[in-house]
């Protein structure tokens, strides 16, 4: 008997590209098996995505539709839709097709090897210039910020067994980067490298802002290590300032050195830079808890079709 694969894509203002994104996904899950299933989760785009993800449902029973009652970002649309699948197998994949439906074979070709989790490696990406030196710079700043050594260069398009995706759905972290989230329930996994394309049309909907945000939500969400360093940097400058203070006594009473107030109000500054960064910090993790502890719902579910 046939394995059922599930394949849960969020849309986020994709009206153009829904159409395309069903017809590839389609051509491909149904070479690997009888049983399959699309589910589409409308993260509230305000364009005509739900229209094309209600008119693709009507014509296929195998595509199935969530939409949200609001946007609550891309990471917490894939949670729904993995909340959703029944598939024994799950692929997660972008709704823009930067990673191409193709290699869903290779995934699976590697997966029934033994791995419960396969990730991908994008070849040449297709980002622009700005987006590739801002995805260095994060990289760096993540494995500095970070405990664990996580491999930054995977890709979205992920394939997870049934026991991953049950895992996965009891996690309740408000922050939900899922390739982390992935990384950190374990289990074995391999990769699989694939070509990365150009975005089928439009652009990406992550603006500086959002990207600066991911940022810090990847950097705190699995690490307490910023705190520990602003630790570091206060015991740094603390002993930095002790020393220069005993130059300066010695300085005094063996050449009459007066410090000057250039010097004194460089290093109040310098202090008081370093405080409020630690104090920011410091709120940045307590916000965490606040919004951890309100046991809010992870999304809101507006409408559903064909589940």
């Amino acid at each position: 008997m046939s394995r059922k694969i599930s394949v849960v894509s969020p849309v986020y203002k994709a009206g153009k590209i829904v159409d395309e994104l069903v017809k590839r996904v389609s051509e491909e899950v149904s070479k690997l098996s009888d049983k399959y299933e699309i589910i589409l989760v409308e993260d509230c785009g305000g364009d005509d995505s739900w229209k094309k993800i209600e008119e693709n449902c009507r014509k296929n029973p195998n595509i199935k539709g969530i939409g949200l009652s609001r946007n609550f970002g891309q990471h917490y649309a894939i949670t729904a839709g993995l909340k959703a699948a029944t598939g024994d197998v799950v692929i997660i994949i972008d709704c823009d097709l930067q990673d191409d439906p193709v290699y869903f074979k290779d995934l699976l070709k590697v997966f029934d090897e033994g791995n419960e989790v396969v990730f991908t490696k994008r070849i040449g990406r297709k980002h622009s210039f700005f987006k590739k030196i801002t995805a260095k710079i994060y990289n760096s700043l993540f494995r500095l910020f970070a405990d664990k050594n996580f491999d930054l260069e995977v890709g979205s398009m992920t394939m997870i067994s049934e026991r991953v995706k049950d895992e996965f759905v009891k996690l309740k972290d408000q922050d939900r980067l899922y390739i982390q989230l992935l990384k950190w329930i374990g289990f074995k996994s391999a990769y699989v490298h694939v070509e990365h394309k150009k975005r089928y049309e439009g652009k990406s909907s992550y603006t500086l802002s959002k990207l600066f945000f991911t940022a810090i939500q990847g950097w705190t969400s699995h690490s307490d290590k910023l705190l520990r360093l602003s630790i570091y940097g206060g015991l740094l400058i603390s002993f930095v300032t002790l020393l220069i203070g005993i130059y300066i006594v010695i300085s005094y009473f063996m050449k009459s050195f007066q410090a000057g107030w250039p010097s004194l109000i460089v290093a109040v500054l310098f202090s008081t830079g370093l405080i409020l960064m630690s104090i920011g910090i410091t709120g940045i993790y307590i916000g965490k808890i606040f919004e951890q502890t309100k046991g809010r719902p992870l999304y809101i579910i507006d409408k559903k079709i064909n589940l």
